[in-house]
């Protein structure tokens, strides 16, 4: 008992720095869900291998993991400026290394489809390694220079969305492209709600997130824009043919409100907005697994 409440005491010291905080598994079903419809995605077009998609899923999470632990390392040169701060600096520094580790071991998981799907997917794995360890490091940072939201769509949404359907022997086309569309728009949305939970924080600390740089209200206005276009692309891929359970997303509507109430909220009452947001996503991606294999027909 006396370990574990030193343990405790320990978290609590380091506060975000702490291992199990920095590491964020709450995120986890964020890359399982984008990478569970790039696996379907493949499933649509060819037979797919059940250990290939377990070894998506896994690389999805490190992947993930990785990005969440290198997250805080820009902090590092704010907390030199500050008298007494070794013992936050060391923990950002380990949870660095152990990201790292994250990457490498992914890497491992992407030789092997390197060697299954040739030189192509190579490029489509620096593509996105060099995009993770450019989120937080310098001299990209390329969050603290307003641009987060923008590439996780990319990075965390289509790239990790169209390399998993990749991986698992999935032709590239400007459809599955069109696919990976609303889920990405949440993904950035998940990564706006933070900004916007954390907006008097991060600009009391000088961190130029894009919600700092634009300011809160124009923020809002964004993740409203990108919340009714994430329904919006998918009635498009409806009319396309492309999504045809399309009415399966219906569910996900009631996933809305909180969240949206939760943008008008005083800051110490804000705190719910990102696992609000995150429910979100996953309520809504699971759905659009649903959609996707339209198993009873389902049509408008």
């Amino acid at each position: 008992m006396d370990v574990v409440k030193t343990a405790q005491k320990a978290d609590q010291a380091l506060g975000k720095y702490a291992f199990i905080r920095a590491l964020r598994p709450f995120s986890f079903p964020v890359a399982l869900v984008t990478c569970l419809i790039g696996i379907l995605l493949a499933a649509l077009q060819r037979p797919i291998d059940l250990v290939s998609a377990v070894l998506v899923l896994v690389g999805g999470v490190l992947l993930q993991a990785g990005v969440n632990l290198i997250n805080d390392h820009a902090d590092i040169r704010l907390l030199r400026q500050q008298p007494g701060q070794e013992g936050l600096i060391n923990a950002i520094r380990y949870n660095f290394r152990c990201g790292m580790l994250c990457f490498l071991l992914a890497a491992v998981i992407g030789f092997h489809f390197v060697v299954e799907q040739g030189m192509g997917f190579l490029l489509l794995c620096v593509l996105g390694l060099v995009g993770a360890l450019g989120y937080t490091l310098s001299p990209v940072n390329y969050k603290s220079r307003g641009l987060g939201v923008v590439l996780v769509f990319w990075l965390m949404g289509v790239l990790m969305i169209a390399g998993s359907a990749l991986a698992m022997g999935a032709q590239l086309n400007t459809g599955l492209l069109l696919q990976t569309v609303p889920v990405s728009l949440l993904v950035s949305l998940l990564l706006l709600s933070n900004e916007l939970r954390d907006y008097e924080s991060d600009r009391q600390d000088g961190l130029h997130t894009l919600t700092v740089r634009i300011g809160y209200a124009a923020s809002v206005r964004l993740y409203l824009i990108l919340l009714a276009s994430a329904y919006l692309t998918a009635v498009a891929l409806l009319a396309l043919g492309l999504l045809p359970g399309a009415l399966w997303l219906l569910p996900s509507l009631l996933l809305v409100f909180k969240p949206v109430r939760l943008l008008r909220a005083a800051p110490d009452q804000r705190r719910p907005l990102t696992p609000a947001t995150a429910r979100l996503l996953l309520g809504f991606g699971g759905l659009f697994c649903v959609a996707l294999l339209n198993p009873w027909g389902f049509w408008v």
